[in-house]
């Protein structure tokens, strides 16, 4: 089972991973997590290349890192671990990629799709929470927290766009991305993640201990 978790910057989606690895904690389930950019060796190196401020990365430039660090931790980590039967929980994955670059950096939707499906052989996420809140309260957010790396650091124009390319995705998408209200309160965010989780589960095989 590979469930991944996204939104732009200051949605709150790394605080509802969080909370959703306490929930797996607590069933009993095994279960991974990982981060991207990052993961493994490689893939924390070209995070520190992503994340530095002296860097001018050009947008195809970023994307490219993206990818390998991307394509790196799915055939490094992801996939042994869900032969092996565990929960693979992702903060981020190939919808990122589609949001970010493809809508936020203007490089074009099918090409990074097309990338995508290089990277991951194909693989996607089972389940994706797309946890939505509009950009000028995640500014706030953010403002609030003084501790924001370069790509936190863009334009409300450009999270206007990431924002529009995640909406596109979760309506393609229906069955896969399951889209979250962000202005909620944090308990009522996890509970509608954890309900959805089970039900999907239940559909799945049928049944949840």
């Amino acid at each position: 089972m590979f469930v991944s978790f996204e939104g732009i910057d200051g949605s709150g989606k790394s605080t509802q991973v969080k909370l959703f690895i306490e929930y797996l904690e607590r069933t009993g389930y095994e279960y991974l997590i990982i981060r991207e950019p990052g993961g493994t060796r490689a893939g924390e190196d070209i995070r520190k290349i992503l994340l530095h401020h002296d860097y001018q990365l050009f947008p195809e430039t970023e994307l490219l890192l993206f990818m390998a660090s991307r394509s790196q931790i799915v055939r490094e980590i992801i996939f042994p671990a869900l032969k092996i039967g565990k929960i693979v929980i992702a903060d981020r994955f190939l919808d990122s990629s589609v949001a970010y670059q493809g809508y936020g950096r203007g490089l074009g939707v099918e090409m990074v799709k097309r990338l995508n499906e290089l990277a991951t052989g194909n693989l996607k996420p089972d389940l994706t929470f797309l946890i939505d809140i509009q950009p000028e309260d995640a500014e706030k957010r953010k403002r609030a927290q003084e501790k924001n790396d370069k790509i936190e650091r863009e334009s409300l124009e450009f999270f206007k766009r990431v924002r529009e390319g995640y909406l596109e995705i979760a309506k393609a998408e229906p069955e896969r991305v399951k889209l979250i209200d962000g202005r909620d309160n944090l308990e009522l965010i996890h509970d509608n993640i954890v309900k959805t989780f089970e039900n999907f589960m239940r559909k799945r095989i049928g049944k949840w201990r």
